[in-house]
Order: C-alpha cells, then structure tokens, then sequence
C-alpha cells in the first residue's frame, strides 16, 4: 500500500480491526510484525530512535480527545508544538495568529480550553498540529467527540489544510464524513486491508 504527497486516505473498519495501529506504526510506536514502513521517504522499520523525535517533527496530529493543556490558552497551546522543537517566541508571534486565523479562531487565542467550545477546541488541536507546516496530517478520530455540524467544519478545515499540499490521513468510524468527502478509502479488518477505493464511500 502507498499513499501518495498530497493525498486525504480515510481508514475505516469496525473496533479492533488495526485502524488506530496504522498510525502508530506510522509514528513509529510500535513495529510491524513483517513488512517495511517507509514515511517521506524514511525507512521508519530500521529507524534508530534518536532520530525518532527529529521524524516526528515532519508529521501532526489531532485526536479525539483534543489533547490541549488545560491551564493554557489557545494561543499558548499552539506555541507549546513550536517551542518543544526549539523555535523563538518572535516566530510564535508570527505564525501562531496566521495558523488560528486559518482555524476560524481569530479573537479567540487568549482563552482557555474550558473557556472554548468542543468544535473550537478540537480547531485549536488541528492548529497546533498544522502550525510546524507538517508533511503529514495523521487524524485519529478527530470528529468522534463532536456533534453533526460541528464534525462537518472540521473536516472543511482539514479539507483547507489538505490543499496546502499536506498529506491528511484519517481514521474514523463516520459514514457521513466519509460518504459525503468522496476521498479515497482504506478499509481495514483484522488486521489487512480489504478495500482500496478512490472516491471512495463508507460501506
């Protein structure tokens, strides 16, 4: 299996089928029992783990449970992913507006999580993944806690993100996002790949 640069790959499947696994494999969590795992051109199978770290900088990811650090702001949730690899607060002033302007979160960078809706929470998630410019977007379920109409202005904005040029793989259990995307789609049971479809529909 290849997913190509640029391209938006749903997996689907049902509970326990090896969804959630493919992104950890891809992160480099766990390894595969056989097989190679080659991610922007890196053989992750053979990966030493101190470069591990430097790898994972080239990939984002929401998930969800929003993951934000509750004691702080939006703003200072998306600046923590540029500080962590060593980036100057003079870039976070710089990128981290542009990156919540893109989320639909200007006005908002100085709340706090609790203060902020589950659908902005889950933008301030998609931000901080997206503010490094990744590669790659891994989502795992990131509409799973979130109402219909909530669900669907976050995958408009992984839509954004996708024609940046940045390759957006997800894993979800809904039809509707999936049925209404019509994006290529992967499905998954015990383990293998059963259905590989451009344009793909739910079931």
């Amino acid at each position: 299996m290849a997913i190509e640069k640029g391209e938006f790959v749903f997996f689907i499947g049902p509970s326990g089928s090896g969804k959630s696994t493919i992104i950890k494999l891809l992160l480099h969590e766990v390894a595969p029992s056989s097989g190679r795992v080659v991610v922007n051109g890196k053989d992750v199978t053979t990966m030493r783990s101190w470069r591990v770290p430097s790898f994972r900088r080239t990939i984002g990811c929401v998930f969800q449970d929003f993951r934000l650090l509750p004691n702080r702001t939006a703003y200072e949730n998306v600046a923590f992913a540029l500080e962590v690899i060593g980036k100057t607060k003079a870039v976070a002033r710089r990128v981290v507006p542009e990156v919540l302007e893109l989320v639909g979160l200007g006005g908002k960078e100085h709340r706090y999580p609790h203060e902020l809706s589950g659908g902005e929470q889950q933008r301030v998630a998609v931000a901080r993944a997206f503010v490094n410019r990744p590669l790659i977007l891994l989502a795992d379920e990131p509409t799973g806690n979130l109402d219909p109409d909530t669900s669907v202005e976050i995958m408009r904005l992984l839509d954004r993100i996708n024609r940046t040029g940045t390759t957006v793989v997800m894993v979800t259990h809904d039809s509707n996002i999936v049925n209404q995307m019509r994006r290529r789609v992967i499905e998954i049971d015990t383990g293998r790949i059963v259905r590989d479809q451009a344009r793909g529909v739910y079931g």
